[in-house]
């Protein structure tokens, strides 16, 4: 929301992980050279660095997968096979359907394969929480055991997530797969300023980043590093009692810098205000995070324009019952008013997505976020494309989440429920598998 002061400077991880193993860590696996920094967008590249570190080491796929029995959901059509097969090879789908249609599939992976009895409960893919914010290995754990087998970052602190996006191919089921945003676009970037040298000049600005040469400048900096995203902002934060939400830190002008520094990449954008988030979306960014303000011109632009709206209802109604007064009246008078604005924002045609601003090992589950779109007046099915096929189209894959089908990713959880009929099902969980690893089984 960001519920979490992310200028100030983060907690450390445990002993085992401390910050200078964490910078020393990134920098390895995002492509850092002494040379300079290699393309994050070359998976050649991040494999030769990635060799020239580990010796004889190559990427990995986890053991062949079987997953029987269950009620196998397609998000995108709404059916559902019966007593359905999934099975999984090399982190990929090899083949979804009856046990007729998928007996060829499973005889080719043979004995190898792990089985997962899914009798009696439903498979549905891999869901996608496209807000988060992980620092750290146990983040990226957390974030698995709640479900969420694909995220798009929120921004880290010192590139960890652009790191952490290189994980599921040395090592399934440690990491979500990560579309990584690097630091906060923001005026105050606190110990993020060590994120990188280039930041450095930065800390002699009394008044923080706030020219469009500089807010174009940092945005340059996380292009430089590989980010597939850049976060921003309109506005302060909600959850810091000491923040007015309303408060417009970039105008319409210097989020335009964002998008142009971008060069391509979507732009997403932390917003409360009526006149923070329609500067946002006039500015041209992906999508708007949180939205409770959101005005009815606005949202006729989001629909024009294709901007999508996360709301992170999750994060604004934890608030609710909080020991600070003031962001318990918070949660009391936004949470009504966002889920009016997703209503109406989803029955004029702008995408709703699923994120939950969850921030380290404080995980909200995604599935809890699927449920509270539903209770703002979403179908069950129309939540559920929010965190799978909406999601997926948003972050650039349409064709390998948000969907089982053969050749996507080798994503699913096993919930107990009913997903098209409960909201709630998929908060639920059972199984989760990700990129062909069970990283959840009771």
């Amino acid at each position: 929301m960001c519920l979490h002061d992310h200028d100030a400077t983060p907690s450390l991880p445990p002993a085992a992980l401390s910050r200078r193993n964490v910078i020393a860590g990134a920098a390895v696996l995002a492509g850092v050279t002494a040379g300079g920094i290699a393309s994050a967008s070359s998976a050649q590249a991040a494999d030769t660095v990635a060799r020239g570190r580990t010796g004889s080491l190559r990427p990995t796929t986890a053991a062949p997968l079987v997953v029987e029995g269950g009620s196998v959901v397609d998000p995108l059509t709404g059916h559902v096979a019966e007593d359905g097969v999934v099975v999984i090879r090399d982190g990929r789908v090899l083949a979804v359907g009856s046990r007729d249609a998928t007996r060829r599939a499973v005889a080719s992976v043979g004995s190898a394969a792990r089985r997962v009895d899914a009798s009696g409960r439903w498979v549905v893919p891999g869901l996608i929480d496209v807000h988060v914010h992980a620092n750290a290995l146990a983040d990226a754990r957390a974030l698995l055991q709640a479900g969420a087998t694909s995220v798009r970052s929120g921004s880290s602190s010192f590139y960890q997530d652009v790191a952490m996006r290189s994980l599921p191919d040395w090592a399934p089921g440690l990491a979500p797969r990560m579309r990584a945003a690097g630091i906060f676009v923001s005026p105050q970037l606190g110990d993020s300023l060590l994120a990188d040298p280039e930041l450095a000049p930065l800390a002699a600005l009394p008044g923080g980043v706030t020219s469009t040469a500089d807010i174009a400048h940092v945005t340059r900096v996380n292009v430089s590093r590989g980010v597939d995203v850049v976060k921003t902002r309109a506005n302060p934060r909600a959850g810091l009692a000491e923040q007015d939400p309303r408060e417009l830190v970039y105008d319409r002008e210097q989020l335009t810098a964002v998008v142009r520094a971008a060069s391509g990449r979507p732009v997403l954008c932390h917003a409360y205000s009526a006149e923070g988030i329609d500067g946002a979306v006039r500015a041209g960014v992906r999508s708007i995070e949180h939205g409770v303000f959101v005005g009815d011109a606005t949202i006729s632009e989001m629909a024009r324009r294709d901007t999508h709206f996360t709301p992170t209802l999750a994060a604004i109604s934890g608030m609710i019952g909080s020991s600070n007064p003031v962001l318990d009246a918070r949660g009391r008078e936004y949470t009504p008013i966002l889920m009016k604005a997703v209503r109406e924002a989803h029955e004029r045609g702008v995408t709703i997505v699923a994120g939950t601003d969850s921030f380290g090992t404080d995980v909200d589950p995604i599935g809890s976020e699927v449920r509270l779109l539903v209770e703002a007046g979403l179908t069950p099915l129309d939540a559920l494309r929010a965190a799978t096929t909406s999601a997926a189209r948003m972050l650039g894959w349409s064709r390998q989440a948000g969907r089982l089908v053969p050749g996507g990713f080798g994503d699913l959880l096993v919930v107990d429920g009913n997903p098209l009929d409960d909201g709630g099902a998929v908060e639920r969980v059972r199984v989760v598998v990700a990129q062909g690893a069970v990283v959840r089984h009771p």
